[in-house]
Parts: structure tokens; sequence; C-alpha cells
């Protein structure tokens, strides 16, 4: 397909871009937030050889990823791959490219991928995201194959053609359009498959529409002989069903009746019965109670419960009197007892007779002491004829005689424990006599007031209380039930008279109703309930054939009225034949169109082989000359065999595919590769750069220096940015190009 549009049932419209390559290069990228980076621009770049250098976890990852991001899209989280979406903020950002001739530049931003790219999104147009992802986004691990080789191939050396679609994926387009025409997937009405079938299975319902029109006419004739038959049947079960209603409506009304009349029967018996158990019961009431209570004057009742209340109260004093005054006698008591048994009293007079005995031999032993000092100085001073030792010896025995008098009067004066204890027992003793008086006053009290309680319940002829004053309250209540119940008799034995006359009167209507009955039903008078039901049951077995009879006749009614209605508006005979006639117009345009696609593929596949005649020899040698350089001669050759597999050569003729191949010559016989390819088919992605991260590190410095050589010749053609943490890798570019453009991280 070149500059002409092809149209059909099923098709995609395809358009040529023929505008003219643009010198454009990446010259910056600005990231507003994506992984690590926020608010950060990259750059600048040069349209040729760059290098990105930059520590581990510096980004150079990251800034390859969000390159791919804003050109195809960001990635969507799926388990535990990492999407560099920042936790507060949404993935953006920008790429600049410039014209290498204006210096104009252009920018592509994409902030959300429901957006889309925004800017100048022609810039992809020459480039599709597997192509990018398999030759231009290069990595270590990118490197040890290339997926689709033959696919690839063929796509970028067909993309130099002059048009602006491959024609690798025009027949690829046009091969997917075949498939469509022969596949038998039911979501494709322009498959040749499925209208044929579509065409086989119209004949057939044409056939069965036209057997089915025939059944319809027999229908139509069986539907109008049915309806009299039908009539004649719903008349008779009307005519049933009324009768059957009547008795049944007739019986149940008897039953009821029959019913109520038992149940009136027997009410009037218990009624009976209760009448003459109520007068039994009246009169034991009345022997067993005091006429003289039974006759009491409610005044007089009143009277006598006031002054009972008058009389409990003043009982329930003295009583509390006697309780206080026991209460505490015996509590004085106790402690009068207490106080003359306390450990601590028996302490105290044992004290005191210690304090005693003490108090007795100080005041014998201090007289005579000083009277045996006092004698001897006395008869000294007279000796010796001092004035001094005798006044001495006169006041020691003048002392002695005061200190004798005074233990004289000790002796015969009590102590303060010993007058404190005295009044201690005599203060216990006092209350305790006080507290008996005091009882027995209260005694005395509460007896008075009994003899007067019973003297009063005696006269107002309550002496059966015994002097009780719960029992006479109990009397006169009992007095008070026997004049209620008096009363309440004389009421029940009114109401029971008065049920027994209304038993009476419904007796004599429940009769008047059962004639009534038996006369409406046309039967005679007192005719068994089981006679009513034996004929119940005959017209009932009798309607049970008729409705079966009439079910069947509506059932055949109903099922020809609904298919005759369908049938009326029935055209599906006219639809079918439509669209067997429709199927078969596109049909023969299915068959044309696949006749032009299948020409189409003819005609591309021919001009491909002969792009591929002329290109592929050209990519070959170029991939072999970048493998020799890289390898230094080691490796002479790459070449596709005849089975379309990858090979290459050694300086002495050995052949060996890619598997063979140690890890860094595997990386460098893919790199010259596709480095063969970038430079043969310049019409492919020819604005964006080669982004290389750490494409070198399993390379020895001899095979390093060649594939530097091999990535400048590159860059002569198109940009190249080489993203590397090794400070060696950066001073080996700068020594093989001079213009080296280094961006630092």
């Amino acid at each position: 397909m070149t500059d002409n549009e092809m149209e059909g049932p099923g098709r995609k419209k395809t358009t040529v871009d023929t505008s003219p390559a643009r010198g454009l290069y990446l010259s910056r990228m600005k990231i507003v937030s994506f992984g690590s980076f926020s608010n950060r621009v990259i750059g600048p770049f040069a349209p040729h050889l760059n290098v990105v250098h930059g520590k581990n976890e510096a980004g150079k990852t990251t800034l390859n990823a969000f390159f791919a991001g804003v050109l195809f899209g960001w990635e969507d989280a799926r388990g535990a791959k990492n999407t560099y979406k920042p936790s507060n903020a949404d993935r953006a950002g920008s790429l600049f490219f410039t014209d290498e001739a204006t210096d104009e530049e252009i920018e592509l931003t994409r902030i959300k991928n429901i957006d889309g790219l925004q800017g100048a999104a022609d810039i992809l147009d020459d480039i599709d995201k597997e192509t990018f992802q398999t030759m231009f986004a290069l990595t270590s691990d990118e490197l040890r194959s290339l997926r689709n080789t033959t696919d690839v191939t063929a796509k970028l050396l067909t993309a130099g053609s002059g048009t602006g679609a491959s024609p690798a994926q025009a027949l690829a387009e046009i091969q997917s359009r075949i498939g469509e025409y022969t596949s038998r997937a039911s979501g494709l009405d322009h498959s040749i498959t499925q209208l044929t079938a579509r065409q086989d299975e119209l004949r057939a319902q044409i056939a069965q529409a036209g057997d089915e029109a025939e059944r319809f006419k027999h229908q139509d004739k069986e539907f109008h002989e049915l309806a009299p038959q039908r009539e004649a049947l719903i008349a008779s079960l009307q005519k049933l069903n009324a009768e059957i209603e009547a008795l049944s409506a007739g019986k149940a009304s008897l039953e009821r009746l029959e019913e109520e009349l038992t149940r009136s029967i027997d009410k009037r018996e218990a009624l009976l019965e209760e009448e003459q158990a109520l007068v039994a019961e009246h009169r034991l009431h009345e022997r067993a109670l005091d006429p003289s209570l039974a006759s009491i004057a409610p005044a007089d009742e009143h009277a006598l419960r006031d002054r009972i209340d008058l009389l409990v109260e003043e009982r329930s004093k003295c009583q509390h009197s006697v309780d206080l005054a026991k209460e505490n006698y015996t509590d004085s008591k106790s402690n009068y007892e207490a106080l003359l048994e306390a450990p601590d009293l028996q302490e105290l007079e044992g004290r005191a007779r210690r304090q005693r005995h003490v108090q007795i031999a100080l005041s014998v032993a201090l007289p005579v002491l000083f009277v045996i000092a006092g004698v001897p100085v006395f008869m000294h001073g007279r000796e010796i004829t001092s004035l001094s030792f005798t006044a001495l010896g006169i006041i020691l025995v003048v002392f002695a005689l005061f200190l004798a008098g005074a233990a004289l009067v000790m002796l015969f004066r009590p102590s303060k424990t010993e007058e404190a204890l005295t009044q201690r027992k005599q203060d216990a003793q006092w209350v305790m006599l006080q507290d008996k008086k005091k009882l027995e006053t209260c005694e005395g009290e509460l007896s008075v007031q009994m003899t007067q309680t019973t003297t009063f319940l005696d006269r107002a002829g309550l002496g059966a209380a015994q002097g009780s004053l719960r029992r006479a309250r109990a009397l006169l209540d009992e007095a008070k039930d026997a004049r209620a119940a008096s009363s309440l008799f004389v009421q029940r034995q009114q109401a029971l008279v008065a049920q027994l006359s209304a038993i009476e009167d419904r007796l004599a209507d429940i009769q008047r109703q059962k004639n009534a009955l038996y006369s409406r039903l046309g039967i005679a008078l007192d005719t068994p309930l089981s006679e009513i039901a034996t004929l119940i049951e005959q017209k009932s077995h009798q309607r049970s054939g008729l409705i079966e009879t009439s079910e069947n006749v509506n059932r055949r009614y109903g099922e020809l009225k609904q298919e005759l209605a369908h049938a009326k508006r029935q055209k599906r005979f006219d639809e079918l034949k439509l669209e067997y006639q429709q199927v078969t117009t596109r049909l023969a345009e299915s068959g044309e169109d696949l006749a032009r696609l299948l020409l189409a593929k003819h005609m591309l596949e021919a001009a491909i082989t002969a792009w591929e005649s002329k290109s592929q020899p050209e990519v070959y040698r170029q991939a072999s000359r970048l493998l020799s350089l890289m390898t230094a001669g080691a490796w002479v050759q790459v070449r596709m065999s005849e089975e379309g597999k990858l090979q290459v050569i050694d300086r002495v003729k050995t052949v060996r595919e890619p598997i063979h191949l140690s890890l860094g010559t595997c990386q460098q016989l893919y790199l010259s590769l596709r480095i063969a390819l970038l430079m043969t088919a310049e019409n492919v992605g020819r604005a964006i750069p080669i982004m290389a991260d750490d494409i070198l590190v399993n390379f020895d410095e001899e095979r390093r220096h060649g594939a530097v050589v091999a990535l400048k010749e590159l860059s002569a053609r198109r940009q190249v940015i080489l993203f590397t943490c090794h400070e060696e890798i950066v001073e080996l570019m700068k020594s093989a190009d001079l213009g080296l453009n280094l961006v630092e991280l």
C-alpha cells in the first residue's frame, strides 16, 4: 500500500505519512514528579554522544523509565513491580526536543495516561513501543538476546522504503485482515466462513418456516370448532358449582347450628347446677357467721376500727417502752458485771496495793535511817562539843519524826486510784438500779393497757378475740366480707336467672333457623347431615369430571389461540428471505475484498523480499564489521542460516550460535547487530535517542574500547545517551570523543 486508502467491511483505515524528516534531538528532561525526583531538570543533552554519570541509586534507571513513560504511557501497578509513582502526587513530566537546524524547541508532556501524550505526538509516528524497547532502550539484560529477530529486522529494513508506513507493518495488517475473512470467530461479520455457514442456516430456516405456516392453517380450523363445546362446558360447570356451593353452605350452617344447640343445652344444665351450688354455699356461710357481727352498722364498724387503731398505737408504744427499758437494763447490768470482772480493774487494784506497800516500807525505812544517822551525829557533837554537829543531829532526828508523821497520815488516807475505782463501781450500780426500776414501771403500764383492751373488746361484742387486737380486726373483716358475700349472692342469683332466660330464647331461635335452612335447600326436615354430605360428594364427583374435560378443552383452546396470535405477528418467513439475500450479497463482497487482499499480500511479499535482498546483506556486513571491531578480530562474521537462525564465525571459520557464546561476547554480538540495524534503518525513530544503561559493564578493557568506537560511529547518525556509574567508562568515552557531552547526576 502506498498513498491510497483501502476500505471494506471490517477493514482498518491506513494512511501514509509523507512529511519530511526532521533533525530533532532530545535536549533536556523536566521531571515534575516521578519516583524520588521532584521538580528536576536533567540536561542539557547534545545531538550526538552523551554520557550521564551518577553513583548507584542516583536515578539512572529512573530516568530511563521516565523517558519511556512520557513517550508510551506510565506503567500500571502489577504485583511487586516498581512503577515509580510518588506516594503524594501523580507522575508527571515533559521531554524537550530541539530542531538541530532551527533551534526550535518542541515539548512533549504526560500527566495521566487517560489524557494521552500532549504536544507534537507525531514524533512517535515512525516508531512503536515494542521497537523502542527492543532497539532503543538498551540494558545489560536486553543485550543477551534480540526478541523476534526476523520480524524486527523486516520492520526496520523496510522502514526506509520511502512510504509513510513500513511495508512489513502493512503486510502484517493485510495478513491479519485475511485471517479475519477466513476466521470462524463469531464476532467477525465479514468472515467468509461465517457468512457461508449463515447462508446454509437460513436455507434450512426458510424451509422450516414454510412447514410452520401450513401447520398454522390446520390449527385455525381446530380453534373455531372448539368454541361452542367450550361454552357449553362452562355453563354446566357454573350451574353445578352453584348447587354444590348452596349445599355446602347449608351443611356448614346446619353443623354450626347443631354445635351451638349442643353448647346451649350444656350451658343451661351448667347454670342450673351453679344456681343450686350457690344457694347451698350461701346457707353454709350464714350458719358460720356471728349474727351480731353480721348486723353491725357501717358507722359503728368505723368507730370500732378507729378505737382499735388507737389501742394498737398505745400498745405499740407501751411495748416499745418495755423493750427499750429491758434493753437498757440488760446493758447496764452487763456493764456492771463486766466492770467487776474486768482485767484492767483488777490490775489497777493490784497496782494500788503495791503502791500502798511501797509507801508503808518507805514510811518506816526513811525515819529509821534518819534517826540512825542523827543520834550518832548528835552524840558525837556532844562529845566534841561541836555546836554544828549537835544541831545537825537534832535536825536529822526532827526530820525523821516529821517523815514518820507524814507516813502515818498517808497510811490512813486512801489513794486517788482507789477513790476512782470505788466511784466507777458505785456509778455502774446506780445506773443498773435505775434501769431496773424503769423496766418494772413500763411492764406495769403494758399490763394495765392489755387489761383495758380486753375489757373494751368484751363490751364491743369482740370477746372471741380474747384481747388480741389483730384478731378483733380479723373478726370485723370477716363480718364485712359476710355482708359483701350476701350482696354478691343476690347479684349472682339474678345474673344466673337472666342467663337461663337468654339461653331458652336462643334454643327456640336455633330451631327456627334450622327449619328455614331445610326449606331453602329443598330437603326434608331433620334430614341427617350424613345424607347431605353424600349428596355433595356425588355432585362434586360429577363436577370433577366436567372440570377435567373443560381444562383439556381450555388448554387446547389457549394453546391454539396463543399460537395463532403469534402466527399473525409472525414475519419471520419474510425476514429470513431478506436476510438470505443480504448474506448472499455480503458473501460476494467479502470474496472480492479477500481477492484484493491476497493480491496486495503477494505484491507486498515480493516487495519486502526485494528490499530485504538489497538491505539485509548490508546489515549483516555492518554487524560483522562492528563485532570484529569490538572483539579485536576474534569474531569476524555475522550471518543468518537457511533455517533463519543467527550465527557467528570466528577467525578460524568456527560457526557458533549465540547460546554457545560467553556473556560478554553474546552482548557484543547483539549490540553490533542493533547498531547495524539502527544505522541502516535511519527512518525508524528519527528523533528518538538510543538510551543505553550500563551496557559495557561485562566487557573487558580492550573490547570496551571497541564498543565505545562503535557507539561513537552510531552517534554520528543518531543521538546516543549512555548511563553509567563507572568513572573509567566516562574517561574512556572522553578519550574516544573529545566533543562528548557529560551530564552529572
